[in-house]
Parts: structure tokens; sequence; C-alpha cells
């Protein structure tokens, strides 16, 4: 029985992104681990060309009767998993050596936390972007934006079976921030400190294909995620702010940022010239 599950969906990538991507996971330093790949009927030959043309006994390749969809395909995966661990891959991105080690070792060492993910190296120009670390700060985050990478991400799968937690195809294509949603009130989440992936940001990919989808699916998303989570909800508004634009023909004239301690117009969206501090009361138990 392998250790690890590595999840990969496949549809449609370009052949050299797809062939990075699983090198990525077969040179991994932690080796006990099932790659299975699930082709969701892409009508790019390419595709299945370069699955084959592998020979590791690792690679567990699969092709869907018809096409399922993103949230579909995941969930099938999440079924095909026999591994402890289940690590989420997309077909065009990449992987460190050291990422199952570390994400494992991790779990290993910290039997409450439920899933794990790793800072993210943009591929495009190498930045990293700050995350929290600790299962409160990276909650509350989530509760204004998706700030946690889902393809860095390691997952308990005994979590998912025993709250029976499945990637939804409402909330396609931001089924993997809906997951997250489920899964904050049962389990901690942790992010380690160091890039263990790679991002790759192009024109080709979900995030920029398919942005209105992903907003409108975010904002149903918030809704039960703020309904299931009051506390977090509470917590996280300190970090929300708010900026609206107002032009006079065609030029912006002023802004209106809106936190929850201050309100500020600005002239020409720059120039302060307005604040009104928000009043907050204090309760002190006697």
């Amino acid at each position: 029985m392998p250790r690890i599950s590595v999840l990969m969906p496949v549809y449609n990538t370009r052949p050299e992104h797809l062939r990075e991507a699983i090198d990525s996971i077969l040179a991994q330093t932690f080796t006990d681990f099932e790659f299975l790949i699930l082709n969701d009927c892409s009508i790019d030959p390419g595709v299945e060309e370069v699955v084959k043309s592998y020979a590791d006994p690792r690679i567990v390749y699969t092709v869907n009767e018809h096409n399922l969809g993103i949230s579909g395909s995941r969930n099938r995966l999440l079924d095909m998993a026999r591994g402890e661990y289940l690590a989420v891959m997309d077909h065009d991105d990449f992987s460190f050596p050291d990422r199952l080690e570390k994400e494992a070792a991790f779990l290993d060492t910290h039997p409450d936390v439920g899933i794990v993910g790793s800072l993210v190296e943009n591929m495009a120009n190498g930045a990293v972007a700050p995350r929290p670390a600790d299962d409160v700060g990276v909650k509350k985050m989530l509760m204004i934006h998706c700030n946690l990478s889902h393809p860095s991400c390691m997952i308990r799968r005994s979590v998912l079976e025993k709250h029976g937690i499945r990637y939804e195809a409402m909330f396609s294509p931001a089924e993997d921030y809906a997951l997250f949603a489920r899964l904050m009130p049962v389990t901690r989440f942790a992010v380690i400190q160091e890039p263990l992936f790679r991002y790759r940001a192009w024109a080709g990919n979900t995030s920029n294909k398919q942005a209105k989808s992903m907003e409108a699916a975010a904002q149903g998303i918030h809704a039960f995620m703020r309904r299931d989570n009051p506390e977090l909800w509470a917590m996280a508004q300190s970090h929300l702010r708010t900026v609206e634009r107002y032009k006079l023909f065609g030029i912006p004239f002023f802004s209106v940022e809106r936190s929850q301690k201050e309100t500020k117009i600005l002239l020409l969206c720059i120039i302060p010239v307005f604040t009104v501090k928000r009043h907050i009361p204090v309760i002190i138990d006697l």
C-alpha cells in the first residue's frame, strides 16, 4: 500500500508543461507513492502520448469515459487513491524534489493537522508571496480570499472520509476553495514556510481563463464559510479593505477606502483628504 497518493487530473494541457509536471513528481526524494493521472477526455492527443511515454510503475493512468469536469475528475481521483496522504498536483505546475518528503514529515509530526501547504514560487519571475503559517492565520485569510495554493497541498485522507467532504461541482472552477471552506470547521491547517512548489502563471491556466466564474463561485463560498465560522469572520474583518473609485469625465477624481478601523477619502485616488475613524467598543468584564 503506497504511503502517498499523488492526484493529477489532466485536460488539454501543453505537452511540454505536462512533461515538466510529471518529471517533477517522479524526481521526488520520497519514493513510496502512487501517481494517479486521470485524463478527462482531452481533445489533444499529445496529452496521452506524453503520459504513455513513461514506464514508471508508480504511474496509474486512467481515461474518463466521458468528460466529468474538474470537480468530477478530482472526486474520481479521491475514489482511486489508496494512500494515507493525498498530494494534489496540477498538470502544468512543478513540485520541488523534497515536497512530498517535507509535507509527509509535517503531517507525521502534527497529527492534529489535516491539510498542509507550502509557500509557492511564481515560475515566471521567481517571486514568493508570504502566507500565514499557523491554523488561525491561514483560516482568517481564507475567510477573505483563497490564499492557500491548492496544488501545493497534502491532505490527510482520513479527514475527508470521516466528514464526507468532496469537491463540489456547484463551485467549479473554485472547487478547491470550497473544499478548504468545508475543511475549516473540522481540522487544522498549516503552511510550511518555504517554497516547495512552483506555479505556472500563464494565459491558458484556469485562474486566468475563468476569472469571472471563479469570482462568482467565491461569493457563494463566502456565504456558507462565514455562516459556519462566525468567530473567524469577525477576526478576519480587520484585514478586509474595500476601495470604490469615482471618475469625472473619465479621469479618476476621488476614491473611498473602507476597513474595519476607518474610512478614507483620497483626492485623485492618492491624496488623503478626509479620514473617519470607526469606534470599536471594548467590553471588559469586572
